[in-house]
């Protein structure tokens, strides 16, 4: 089993910026693709970035390219998002996931692609 935990929401002027965390544990070591994806108000949950923990290759939504940057520390177990320049359009749940698997991940960020998922952490960001 797989839990992970994410922390560092919170409220924030546009402009800003925050950064993420989500701390894993249990049998993460089959998992080689994490992510962050988000669920705005009303709106379907949506892949933000992910990274591939083998190689480090990362993949970005447009809507996030350029202001995002994910990472992840071994030592710690624990996957980053840093988020600068938000936007209002940024408030949403963030929720931290983990594909089943060794394999890379995809450059299409999905929801439906990912086993394990945290509990959230709610980013909001005021003009």
């Amino acid at each position: 089993q797989v839990q992970l935990a994410e922390s560092g929401g919170g409220s924030v002027q546009a402009g800003g910026s925050l950064r993420l965390s989500c701390a894993a544990s249990g049998n993460i070591y089959g998992s080689n693709c994490m992510g962050w994806f988000r669920q705005p108000p009303g709106k379907e949950r949506e892949g933000v970035a992910a990274t591939s923990l083998g190689d480090g290759v990362s993949y970005y939504a447009d809507s996030v390219l350029g202001r995002a940057i994910i990472s992840h520390d071994n030592a710690k177990n624990t996957l980053y998002l840093q988020m600068n320049s938000l936007k209002p359009d940024d408030t949403a749940m963030y929720y931290c996931a983990a594909r089943r698997g060794g394999g890379n991940c995809f450059r299409n960020i999905l929801p439906g692609d990912f086993s394990y998922w945290g509990q959230g952490t709610q980013v909001t960001v005021s003009s």
